[in-house]
């Protein structure tokens, strides 16, 4: 009952900073919906038995099973996830690849790993974790080179300039300039070794 309980405060502290940050750029319907599936028996089960609170319970299941069924679940219902968007590939050779993701789901998977984050930093989070996170896994392999490309434009400039910042960039130039549900590319910025970007 007490790893339960841990568990249901960890997933609704992190769901209610996605959706504040969701807010903050004006993506409001994917800020209330986000990461509703980990309340539902099949994910929420896994994270009751395998809490430790200090990451992601996905991981010790994986490590224990040899598979997350936990997250098996979660990556098929939620679009935020860049393993969503994986299919067959269009040249002919049927290949699995990364699909282009519509910008609004590249904007709340940056926003996604933000929260996550400060959630398992707590007061020792620092603007750069983020990035430093995606740095140290794999993440990207199997991610479309646009959706790659414009993850790590955010989480760079994140760490270089700030929330603020790179908010005010996402309204005006990311979430501002999408047709359909691909986005255009945002004016090019150079990045300087201060860490710092100009346009």
């Amino acid at each position: 009952m007490k790893k339960a309980l841990a568990h249901f405060n960890t997933i609704t502290k992190h769901k209610i900073l996605v959706m504040k940050e969701c807010f903050r750029v004006g993506l409001y319907r994917q800020g209330l919906l986000h990461d509703l599936s980990k309340y539902s028996p099949t994910e929420f089960r896994v994270g009751c038995k395998y809490y430790q609170g200090t990451r992601s319970p996905n991981n010790a299941e994986r490590e224990d099973k040899g598979y997350s069924s936990a997250w098996l679940h979660h990556k098929g219902r939620n679009k935020h996830h860049y393993e969503y968007w994986i299919d067959y590939s269009l040249d002919g050779e049927k290949m699995l690849a990364g699909m282009k993701m519509p910008v609004r789901y590249v904007v709340e998977m940056f926003l996604d790993r933000i929260a996550a984050s400060k959630v398992y930093k707590g007061g020792q989070y620092k603007d750069s974790d983020p990035l430093e996170y995606y740095l140290s896994g794999k993440a990207g392999d199997m991610m479309h080179p646009e959706t790659r490309a414009l993850l790590e434009k955010l989480l760079h400039m994140l760490a270089g300039q700030g929330e603020e910042k790179t908010y005010r960039y996402i309204k005006k130039y990311v979430l501002r300039r999408r047709t359909g549900r691909h986005y255009i590319c945002a004016p090019v910025i150079k990045r300087h070794k201060s860490g710092t970007y100009s346009g």
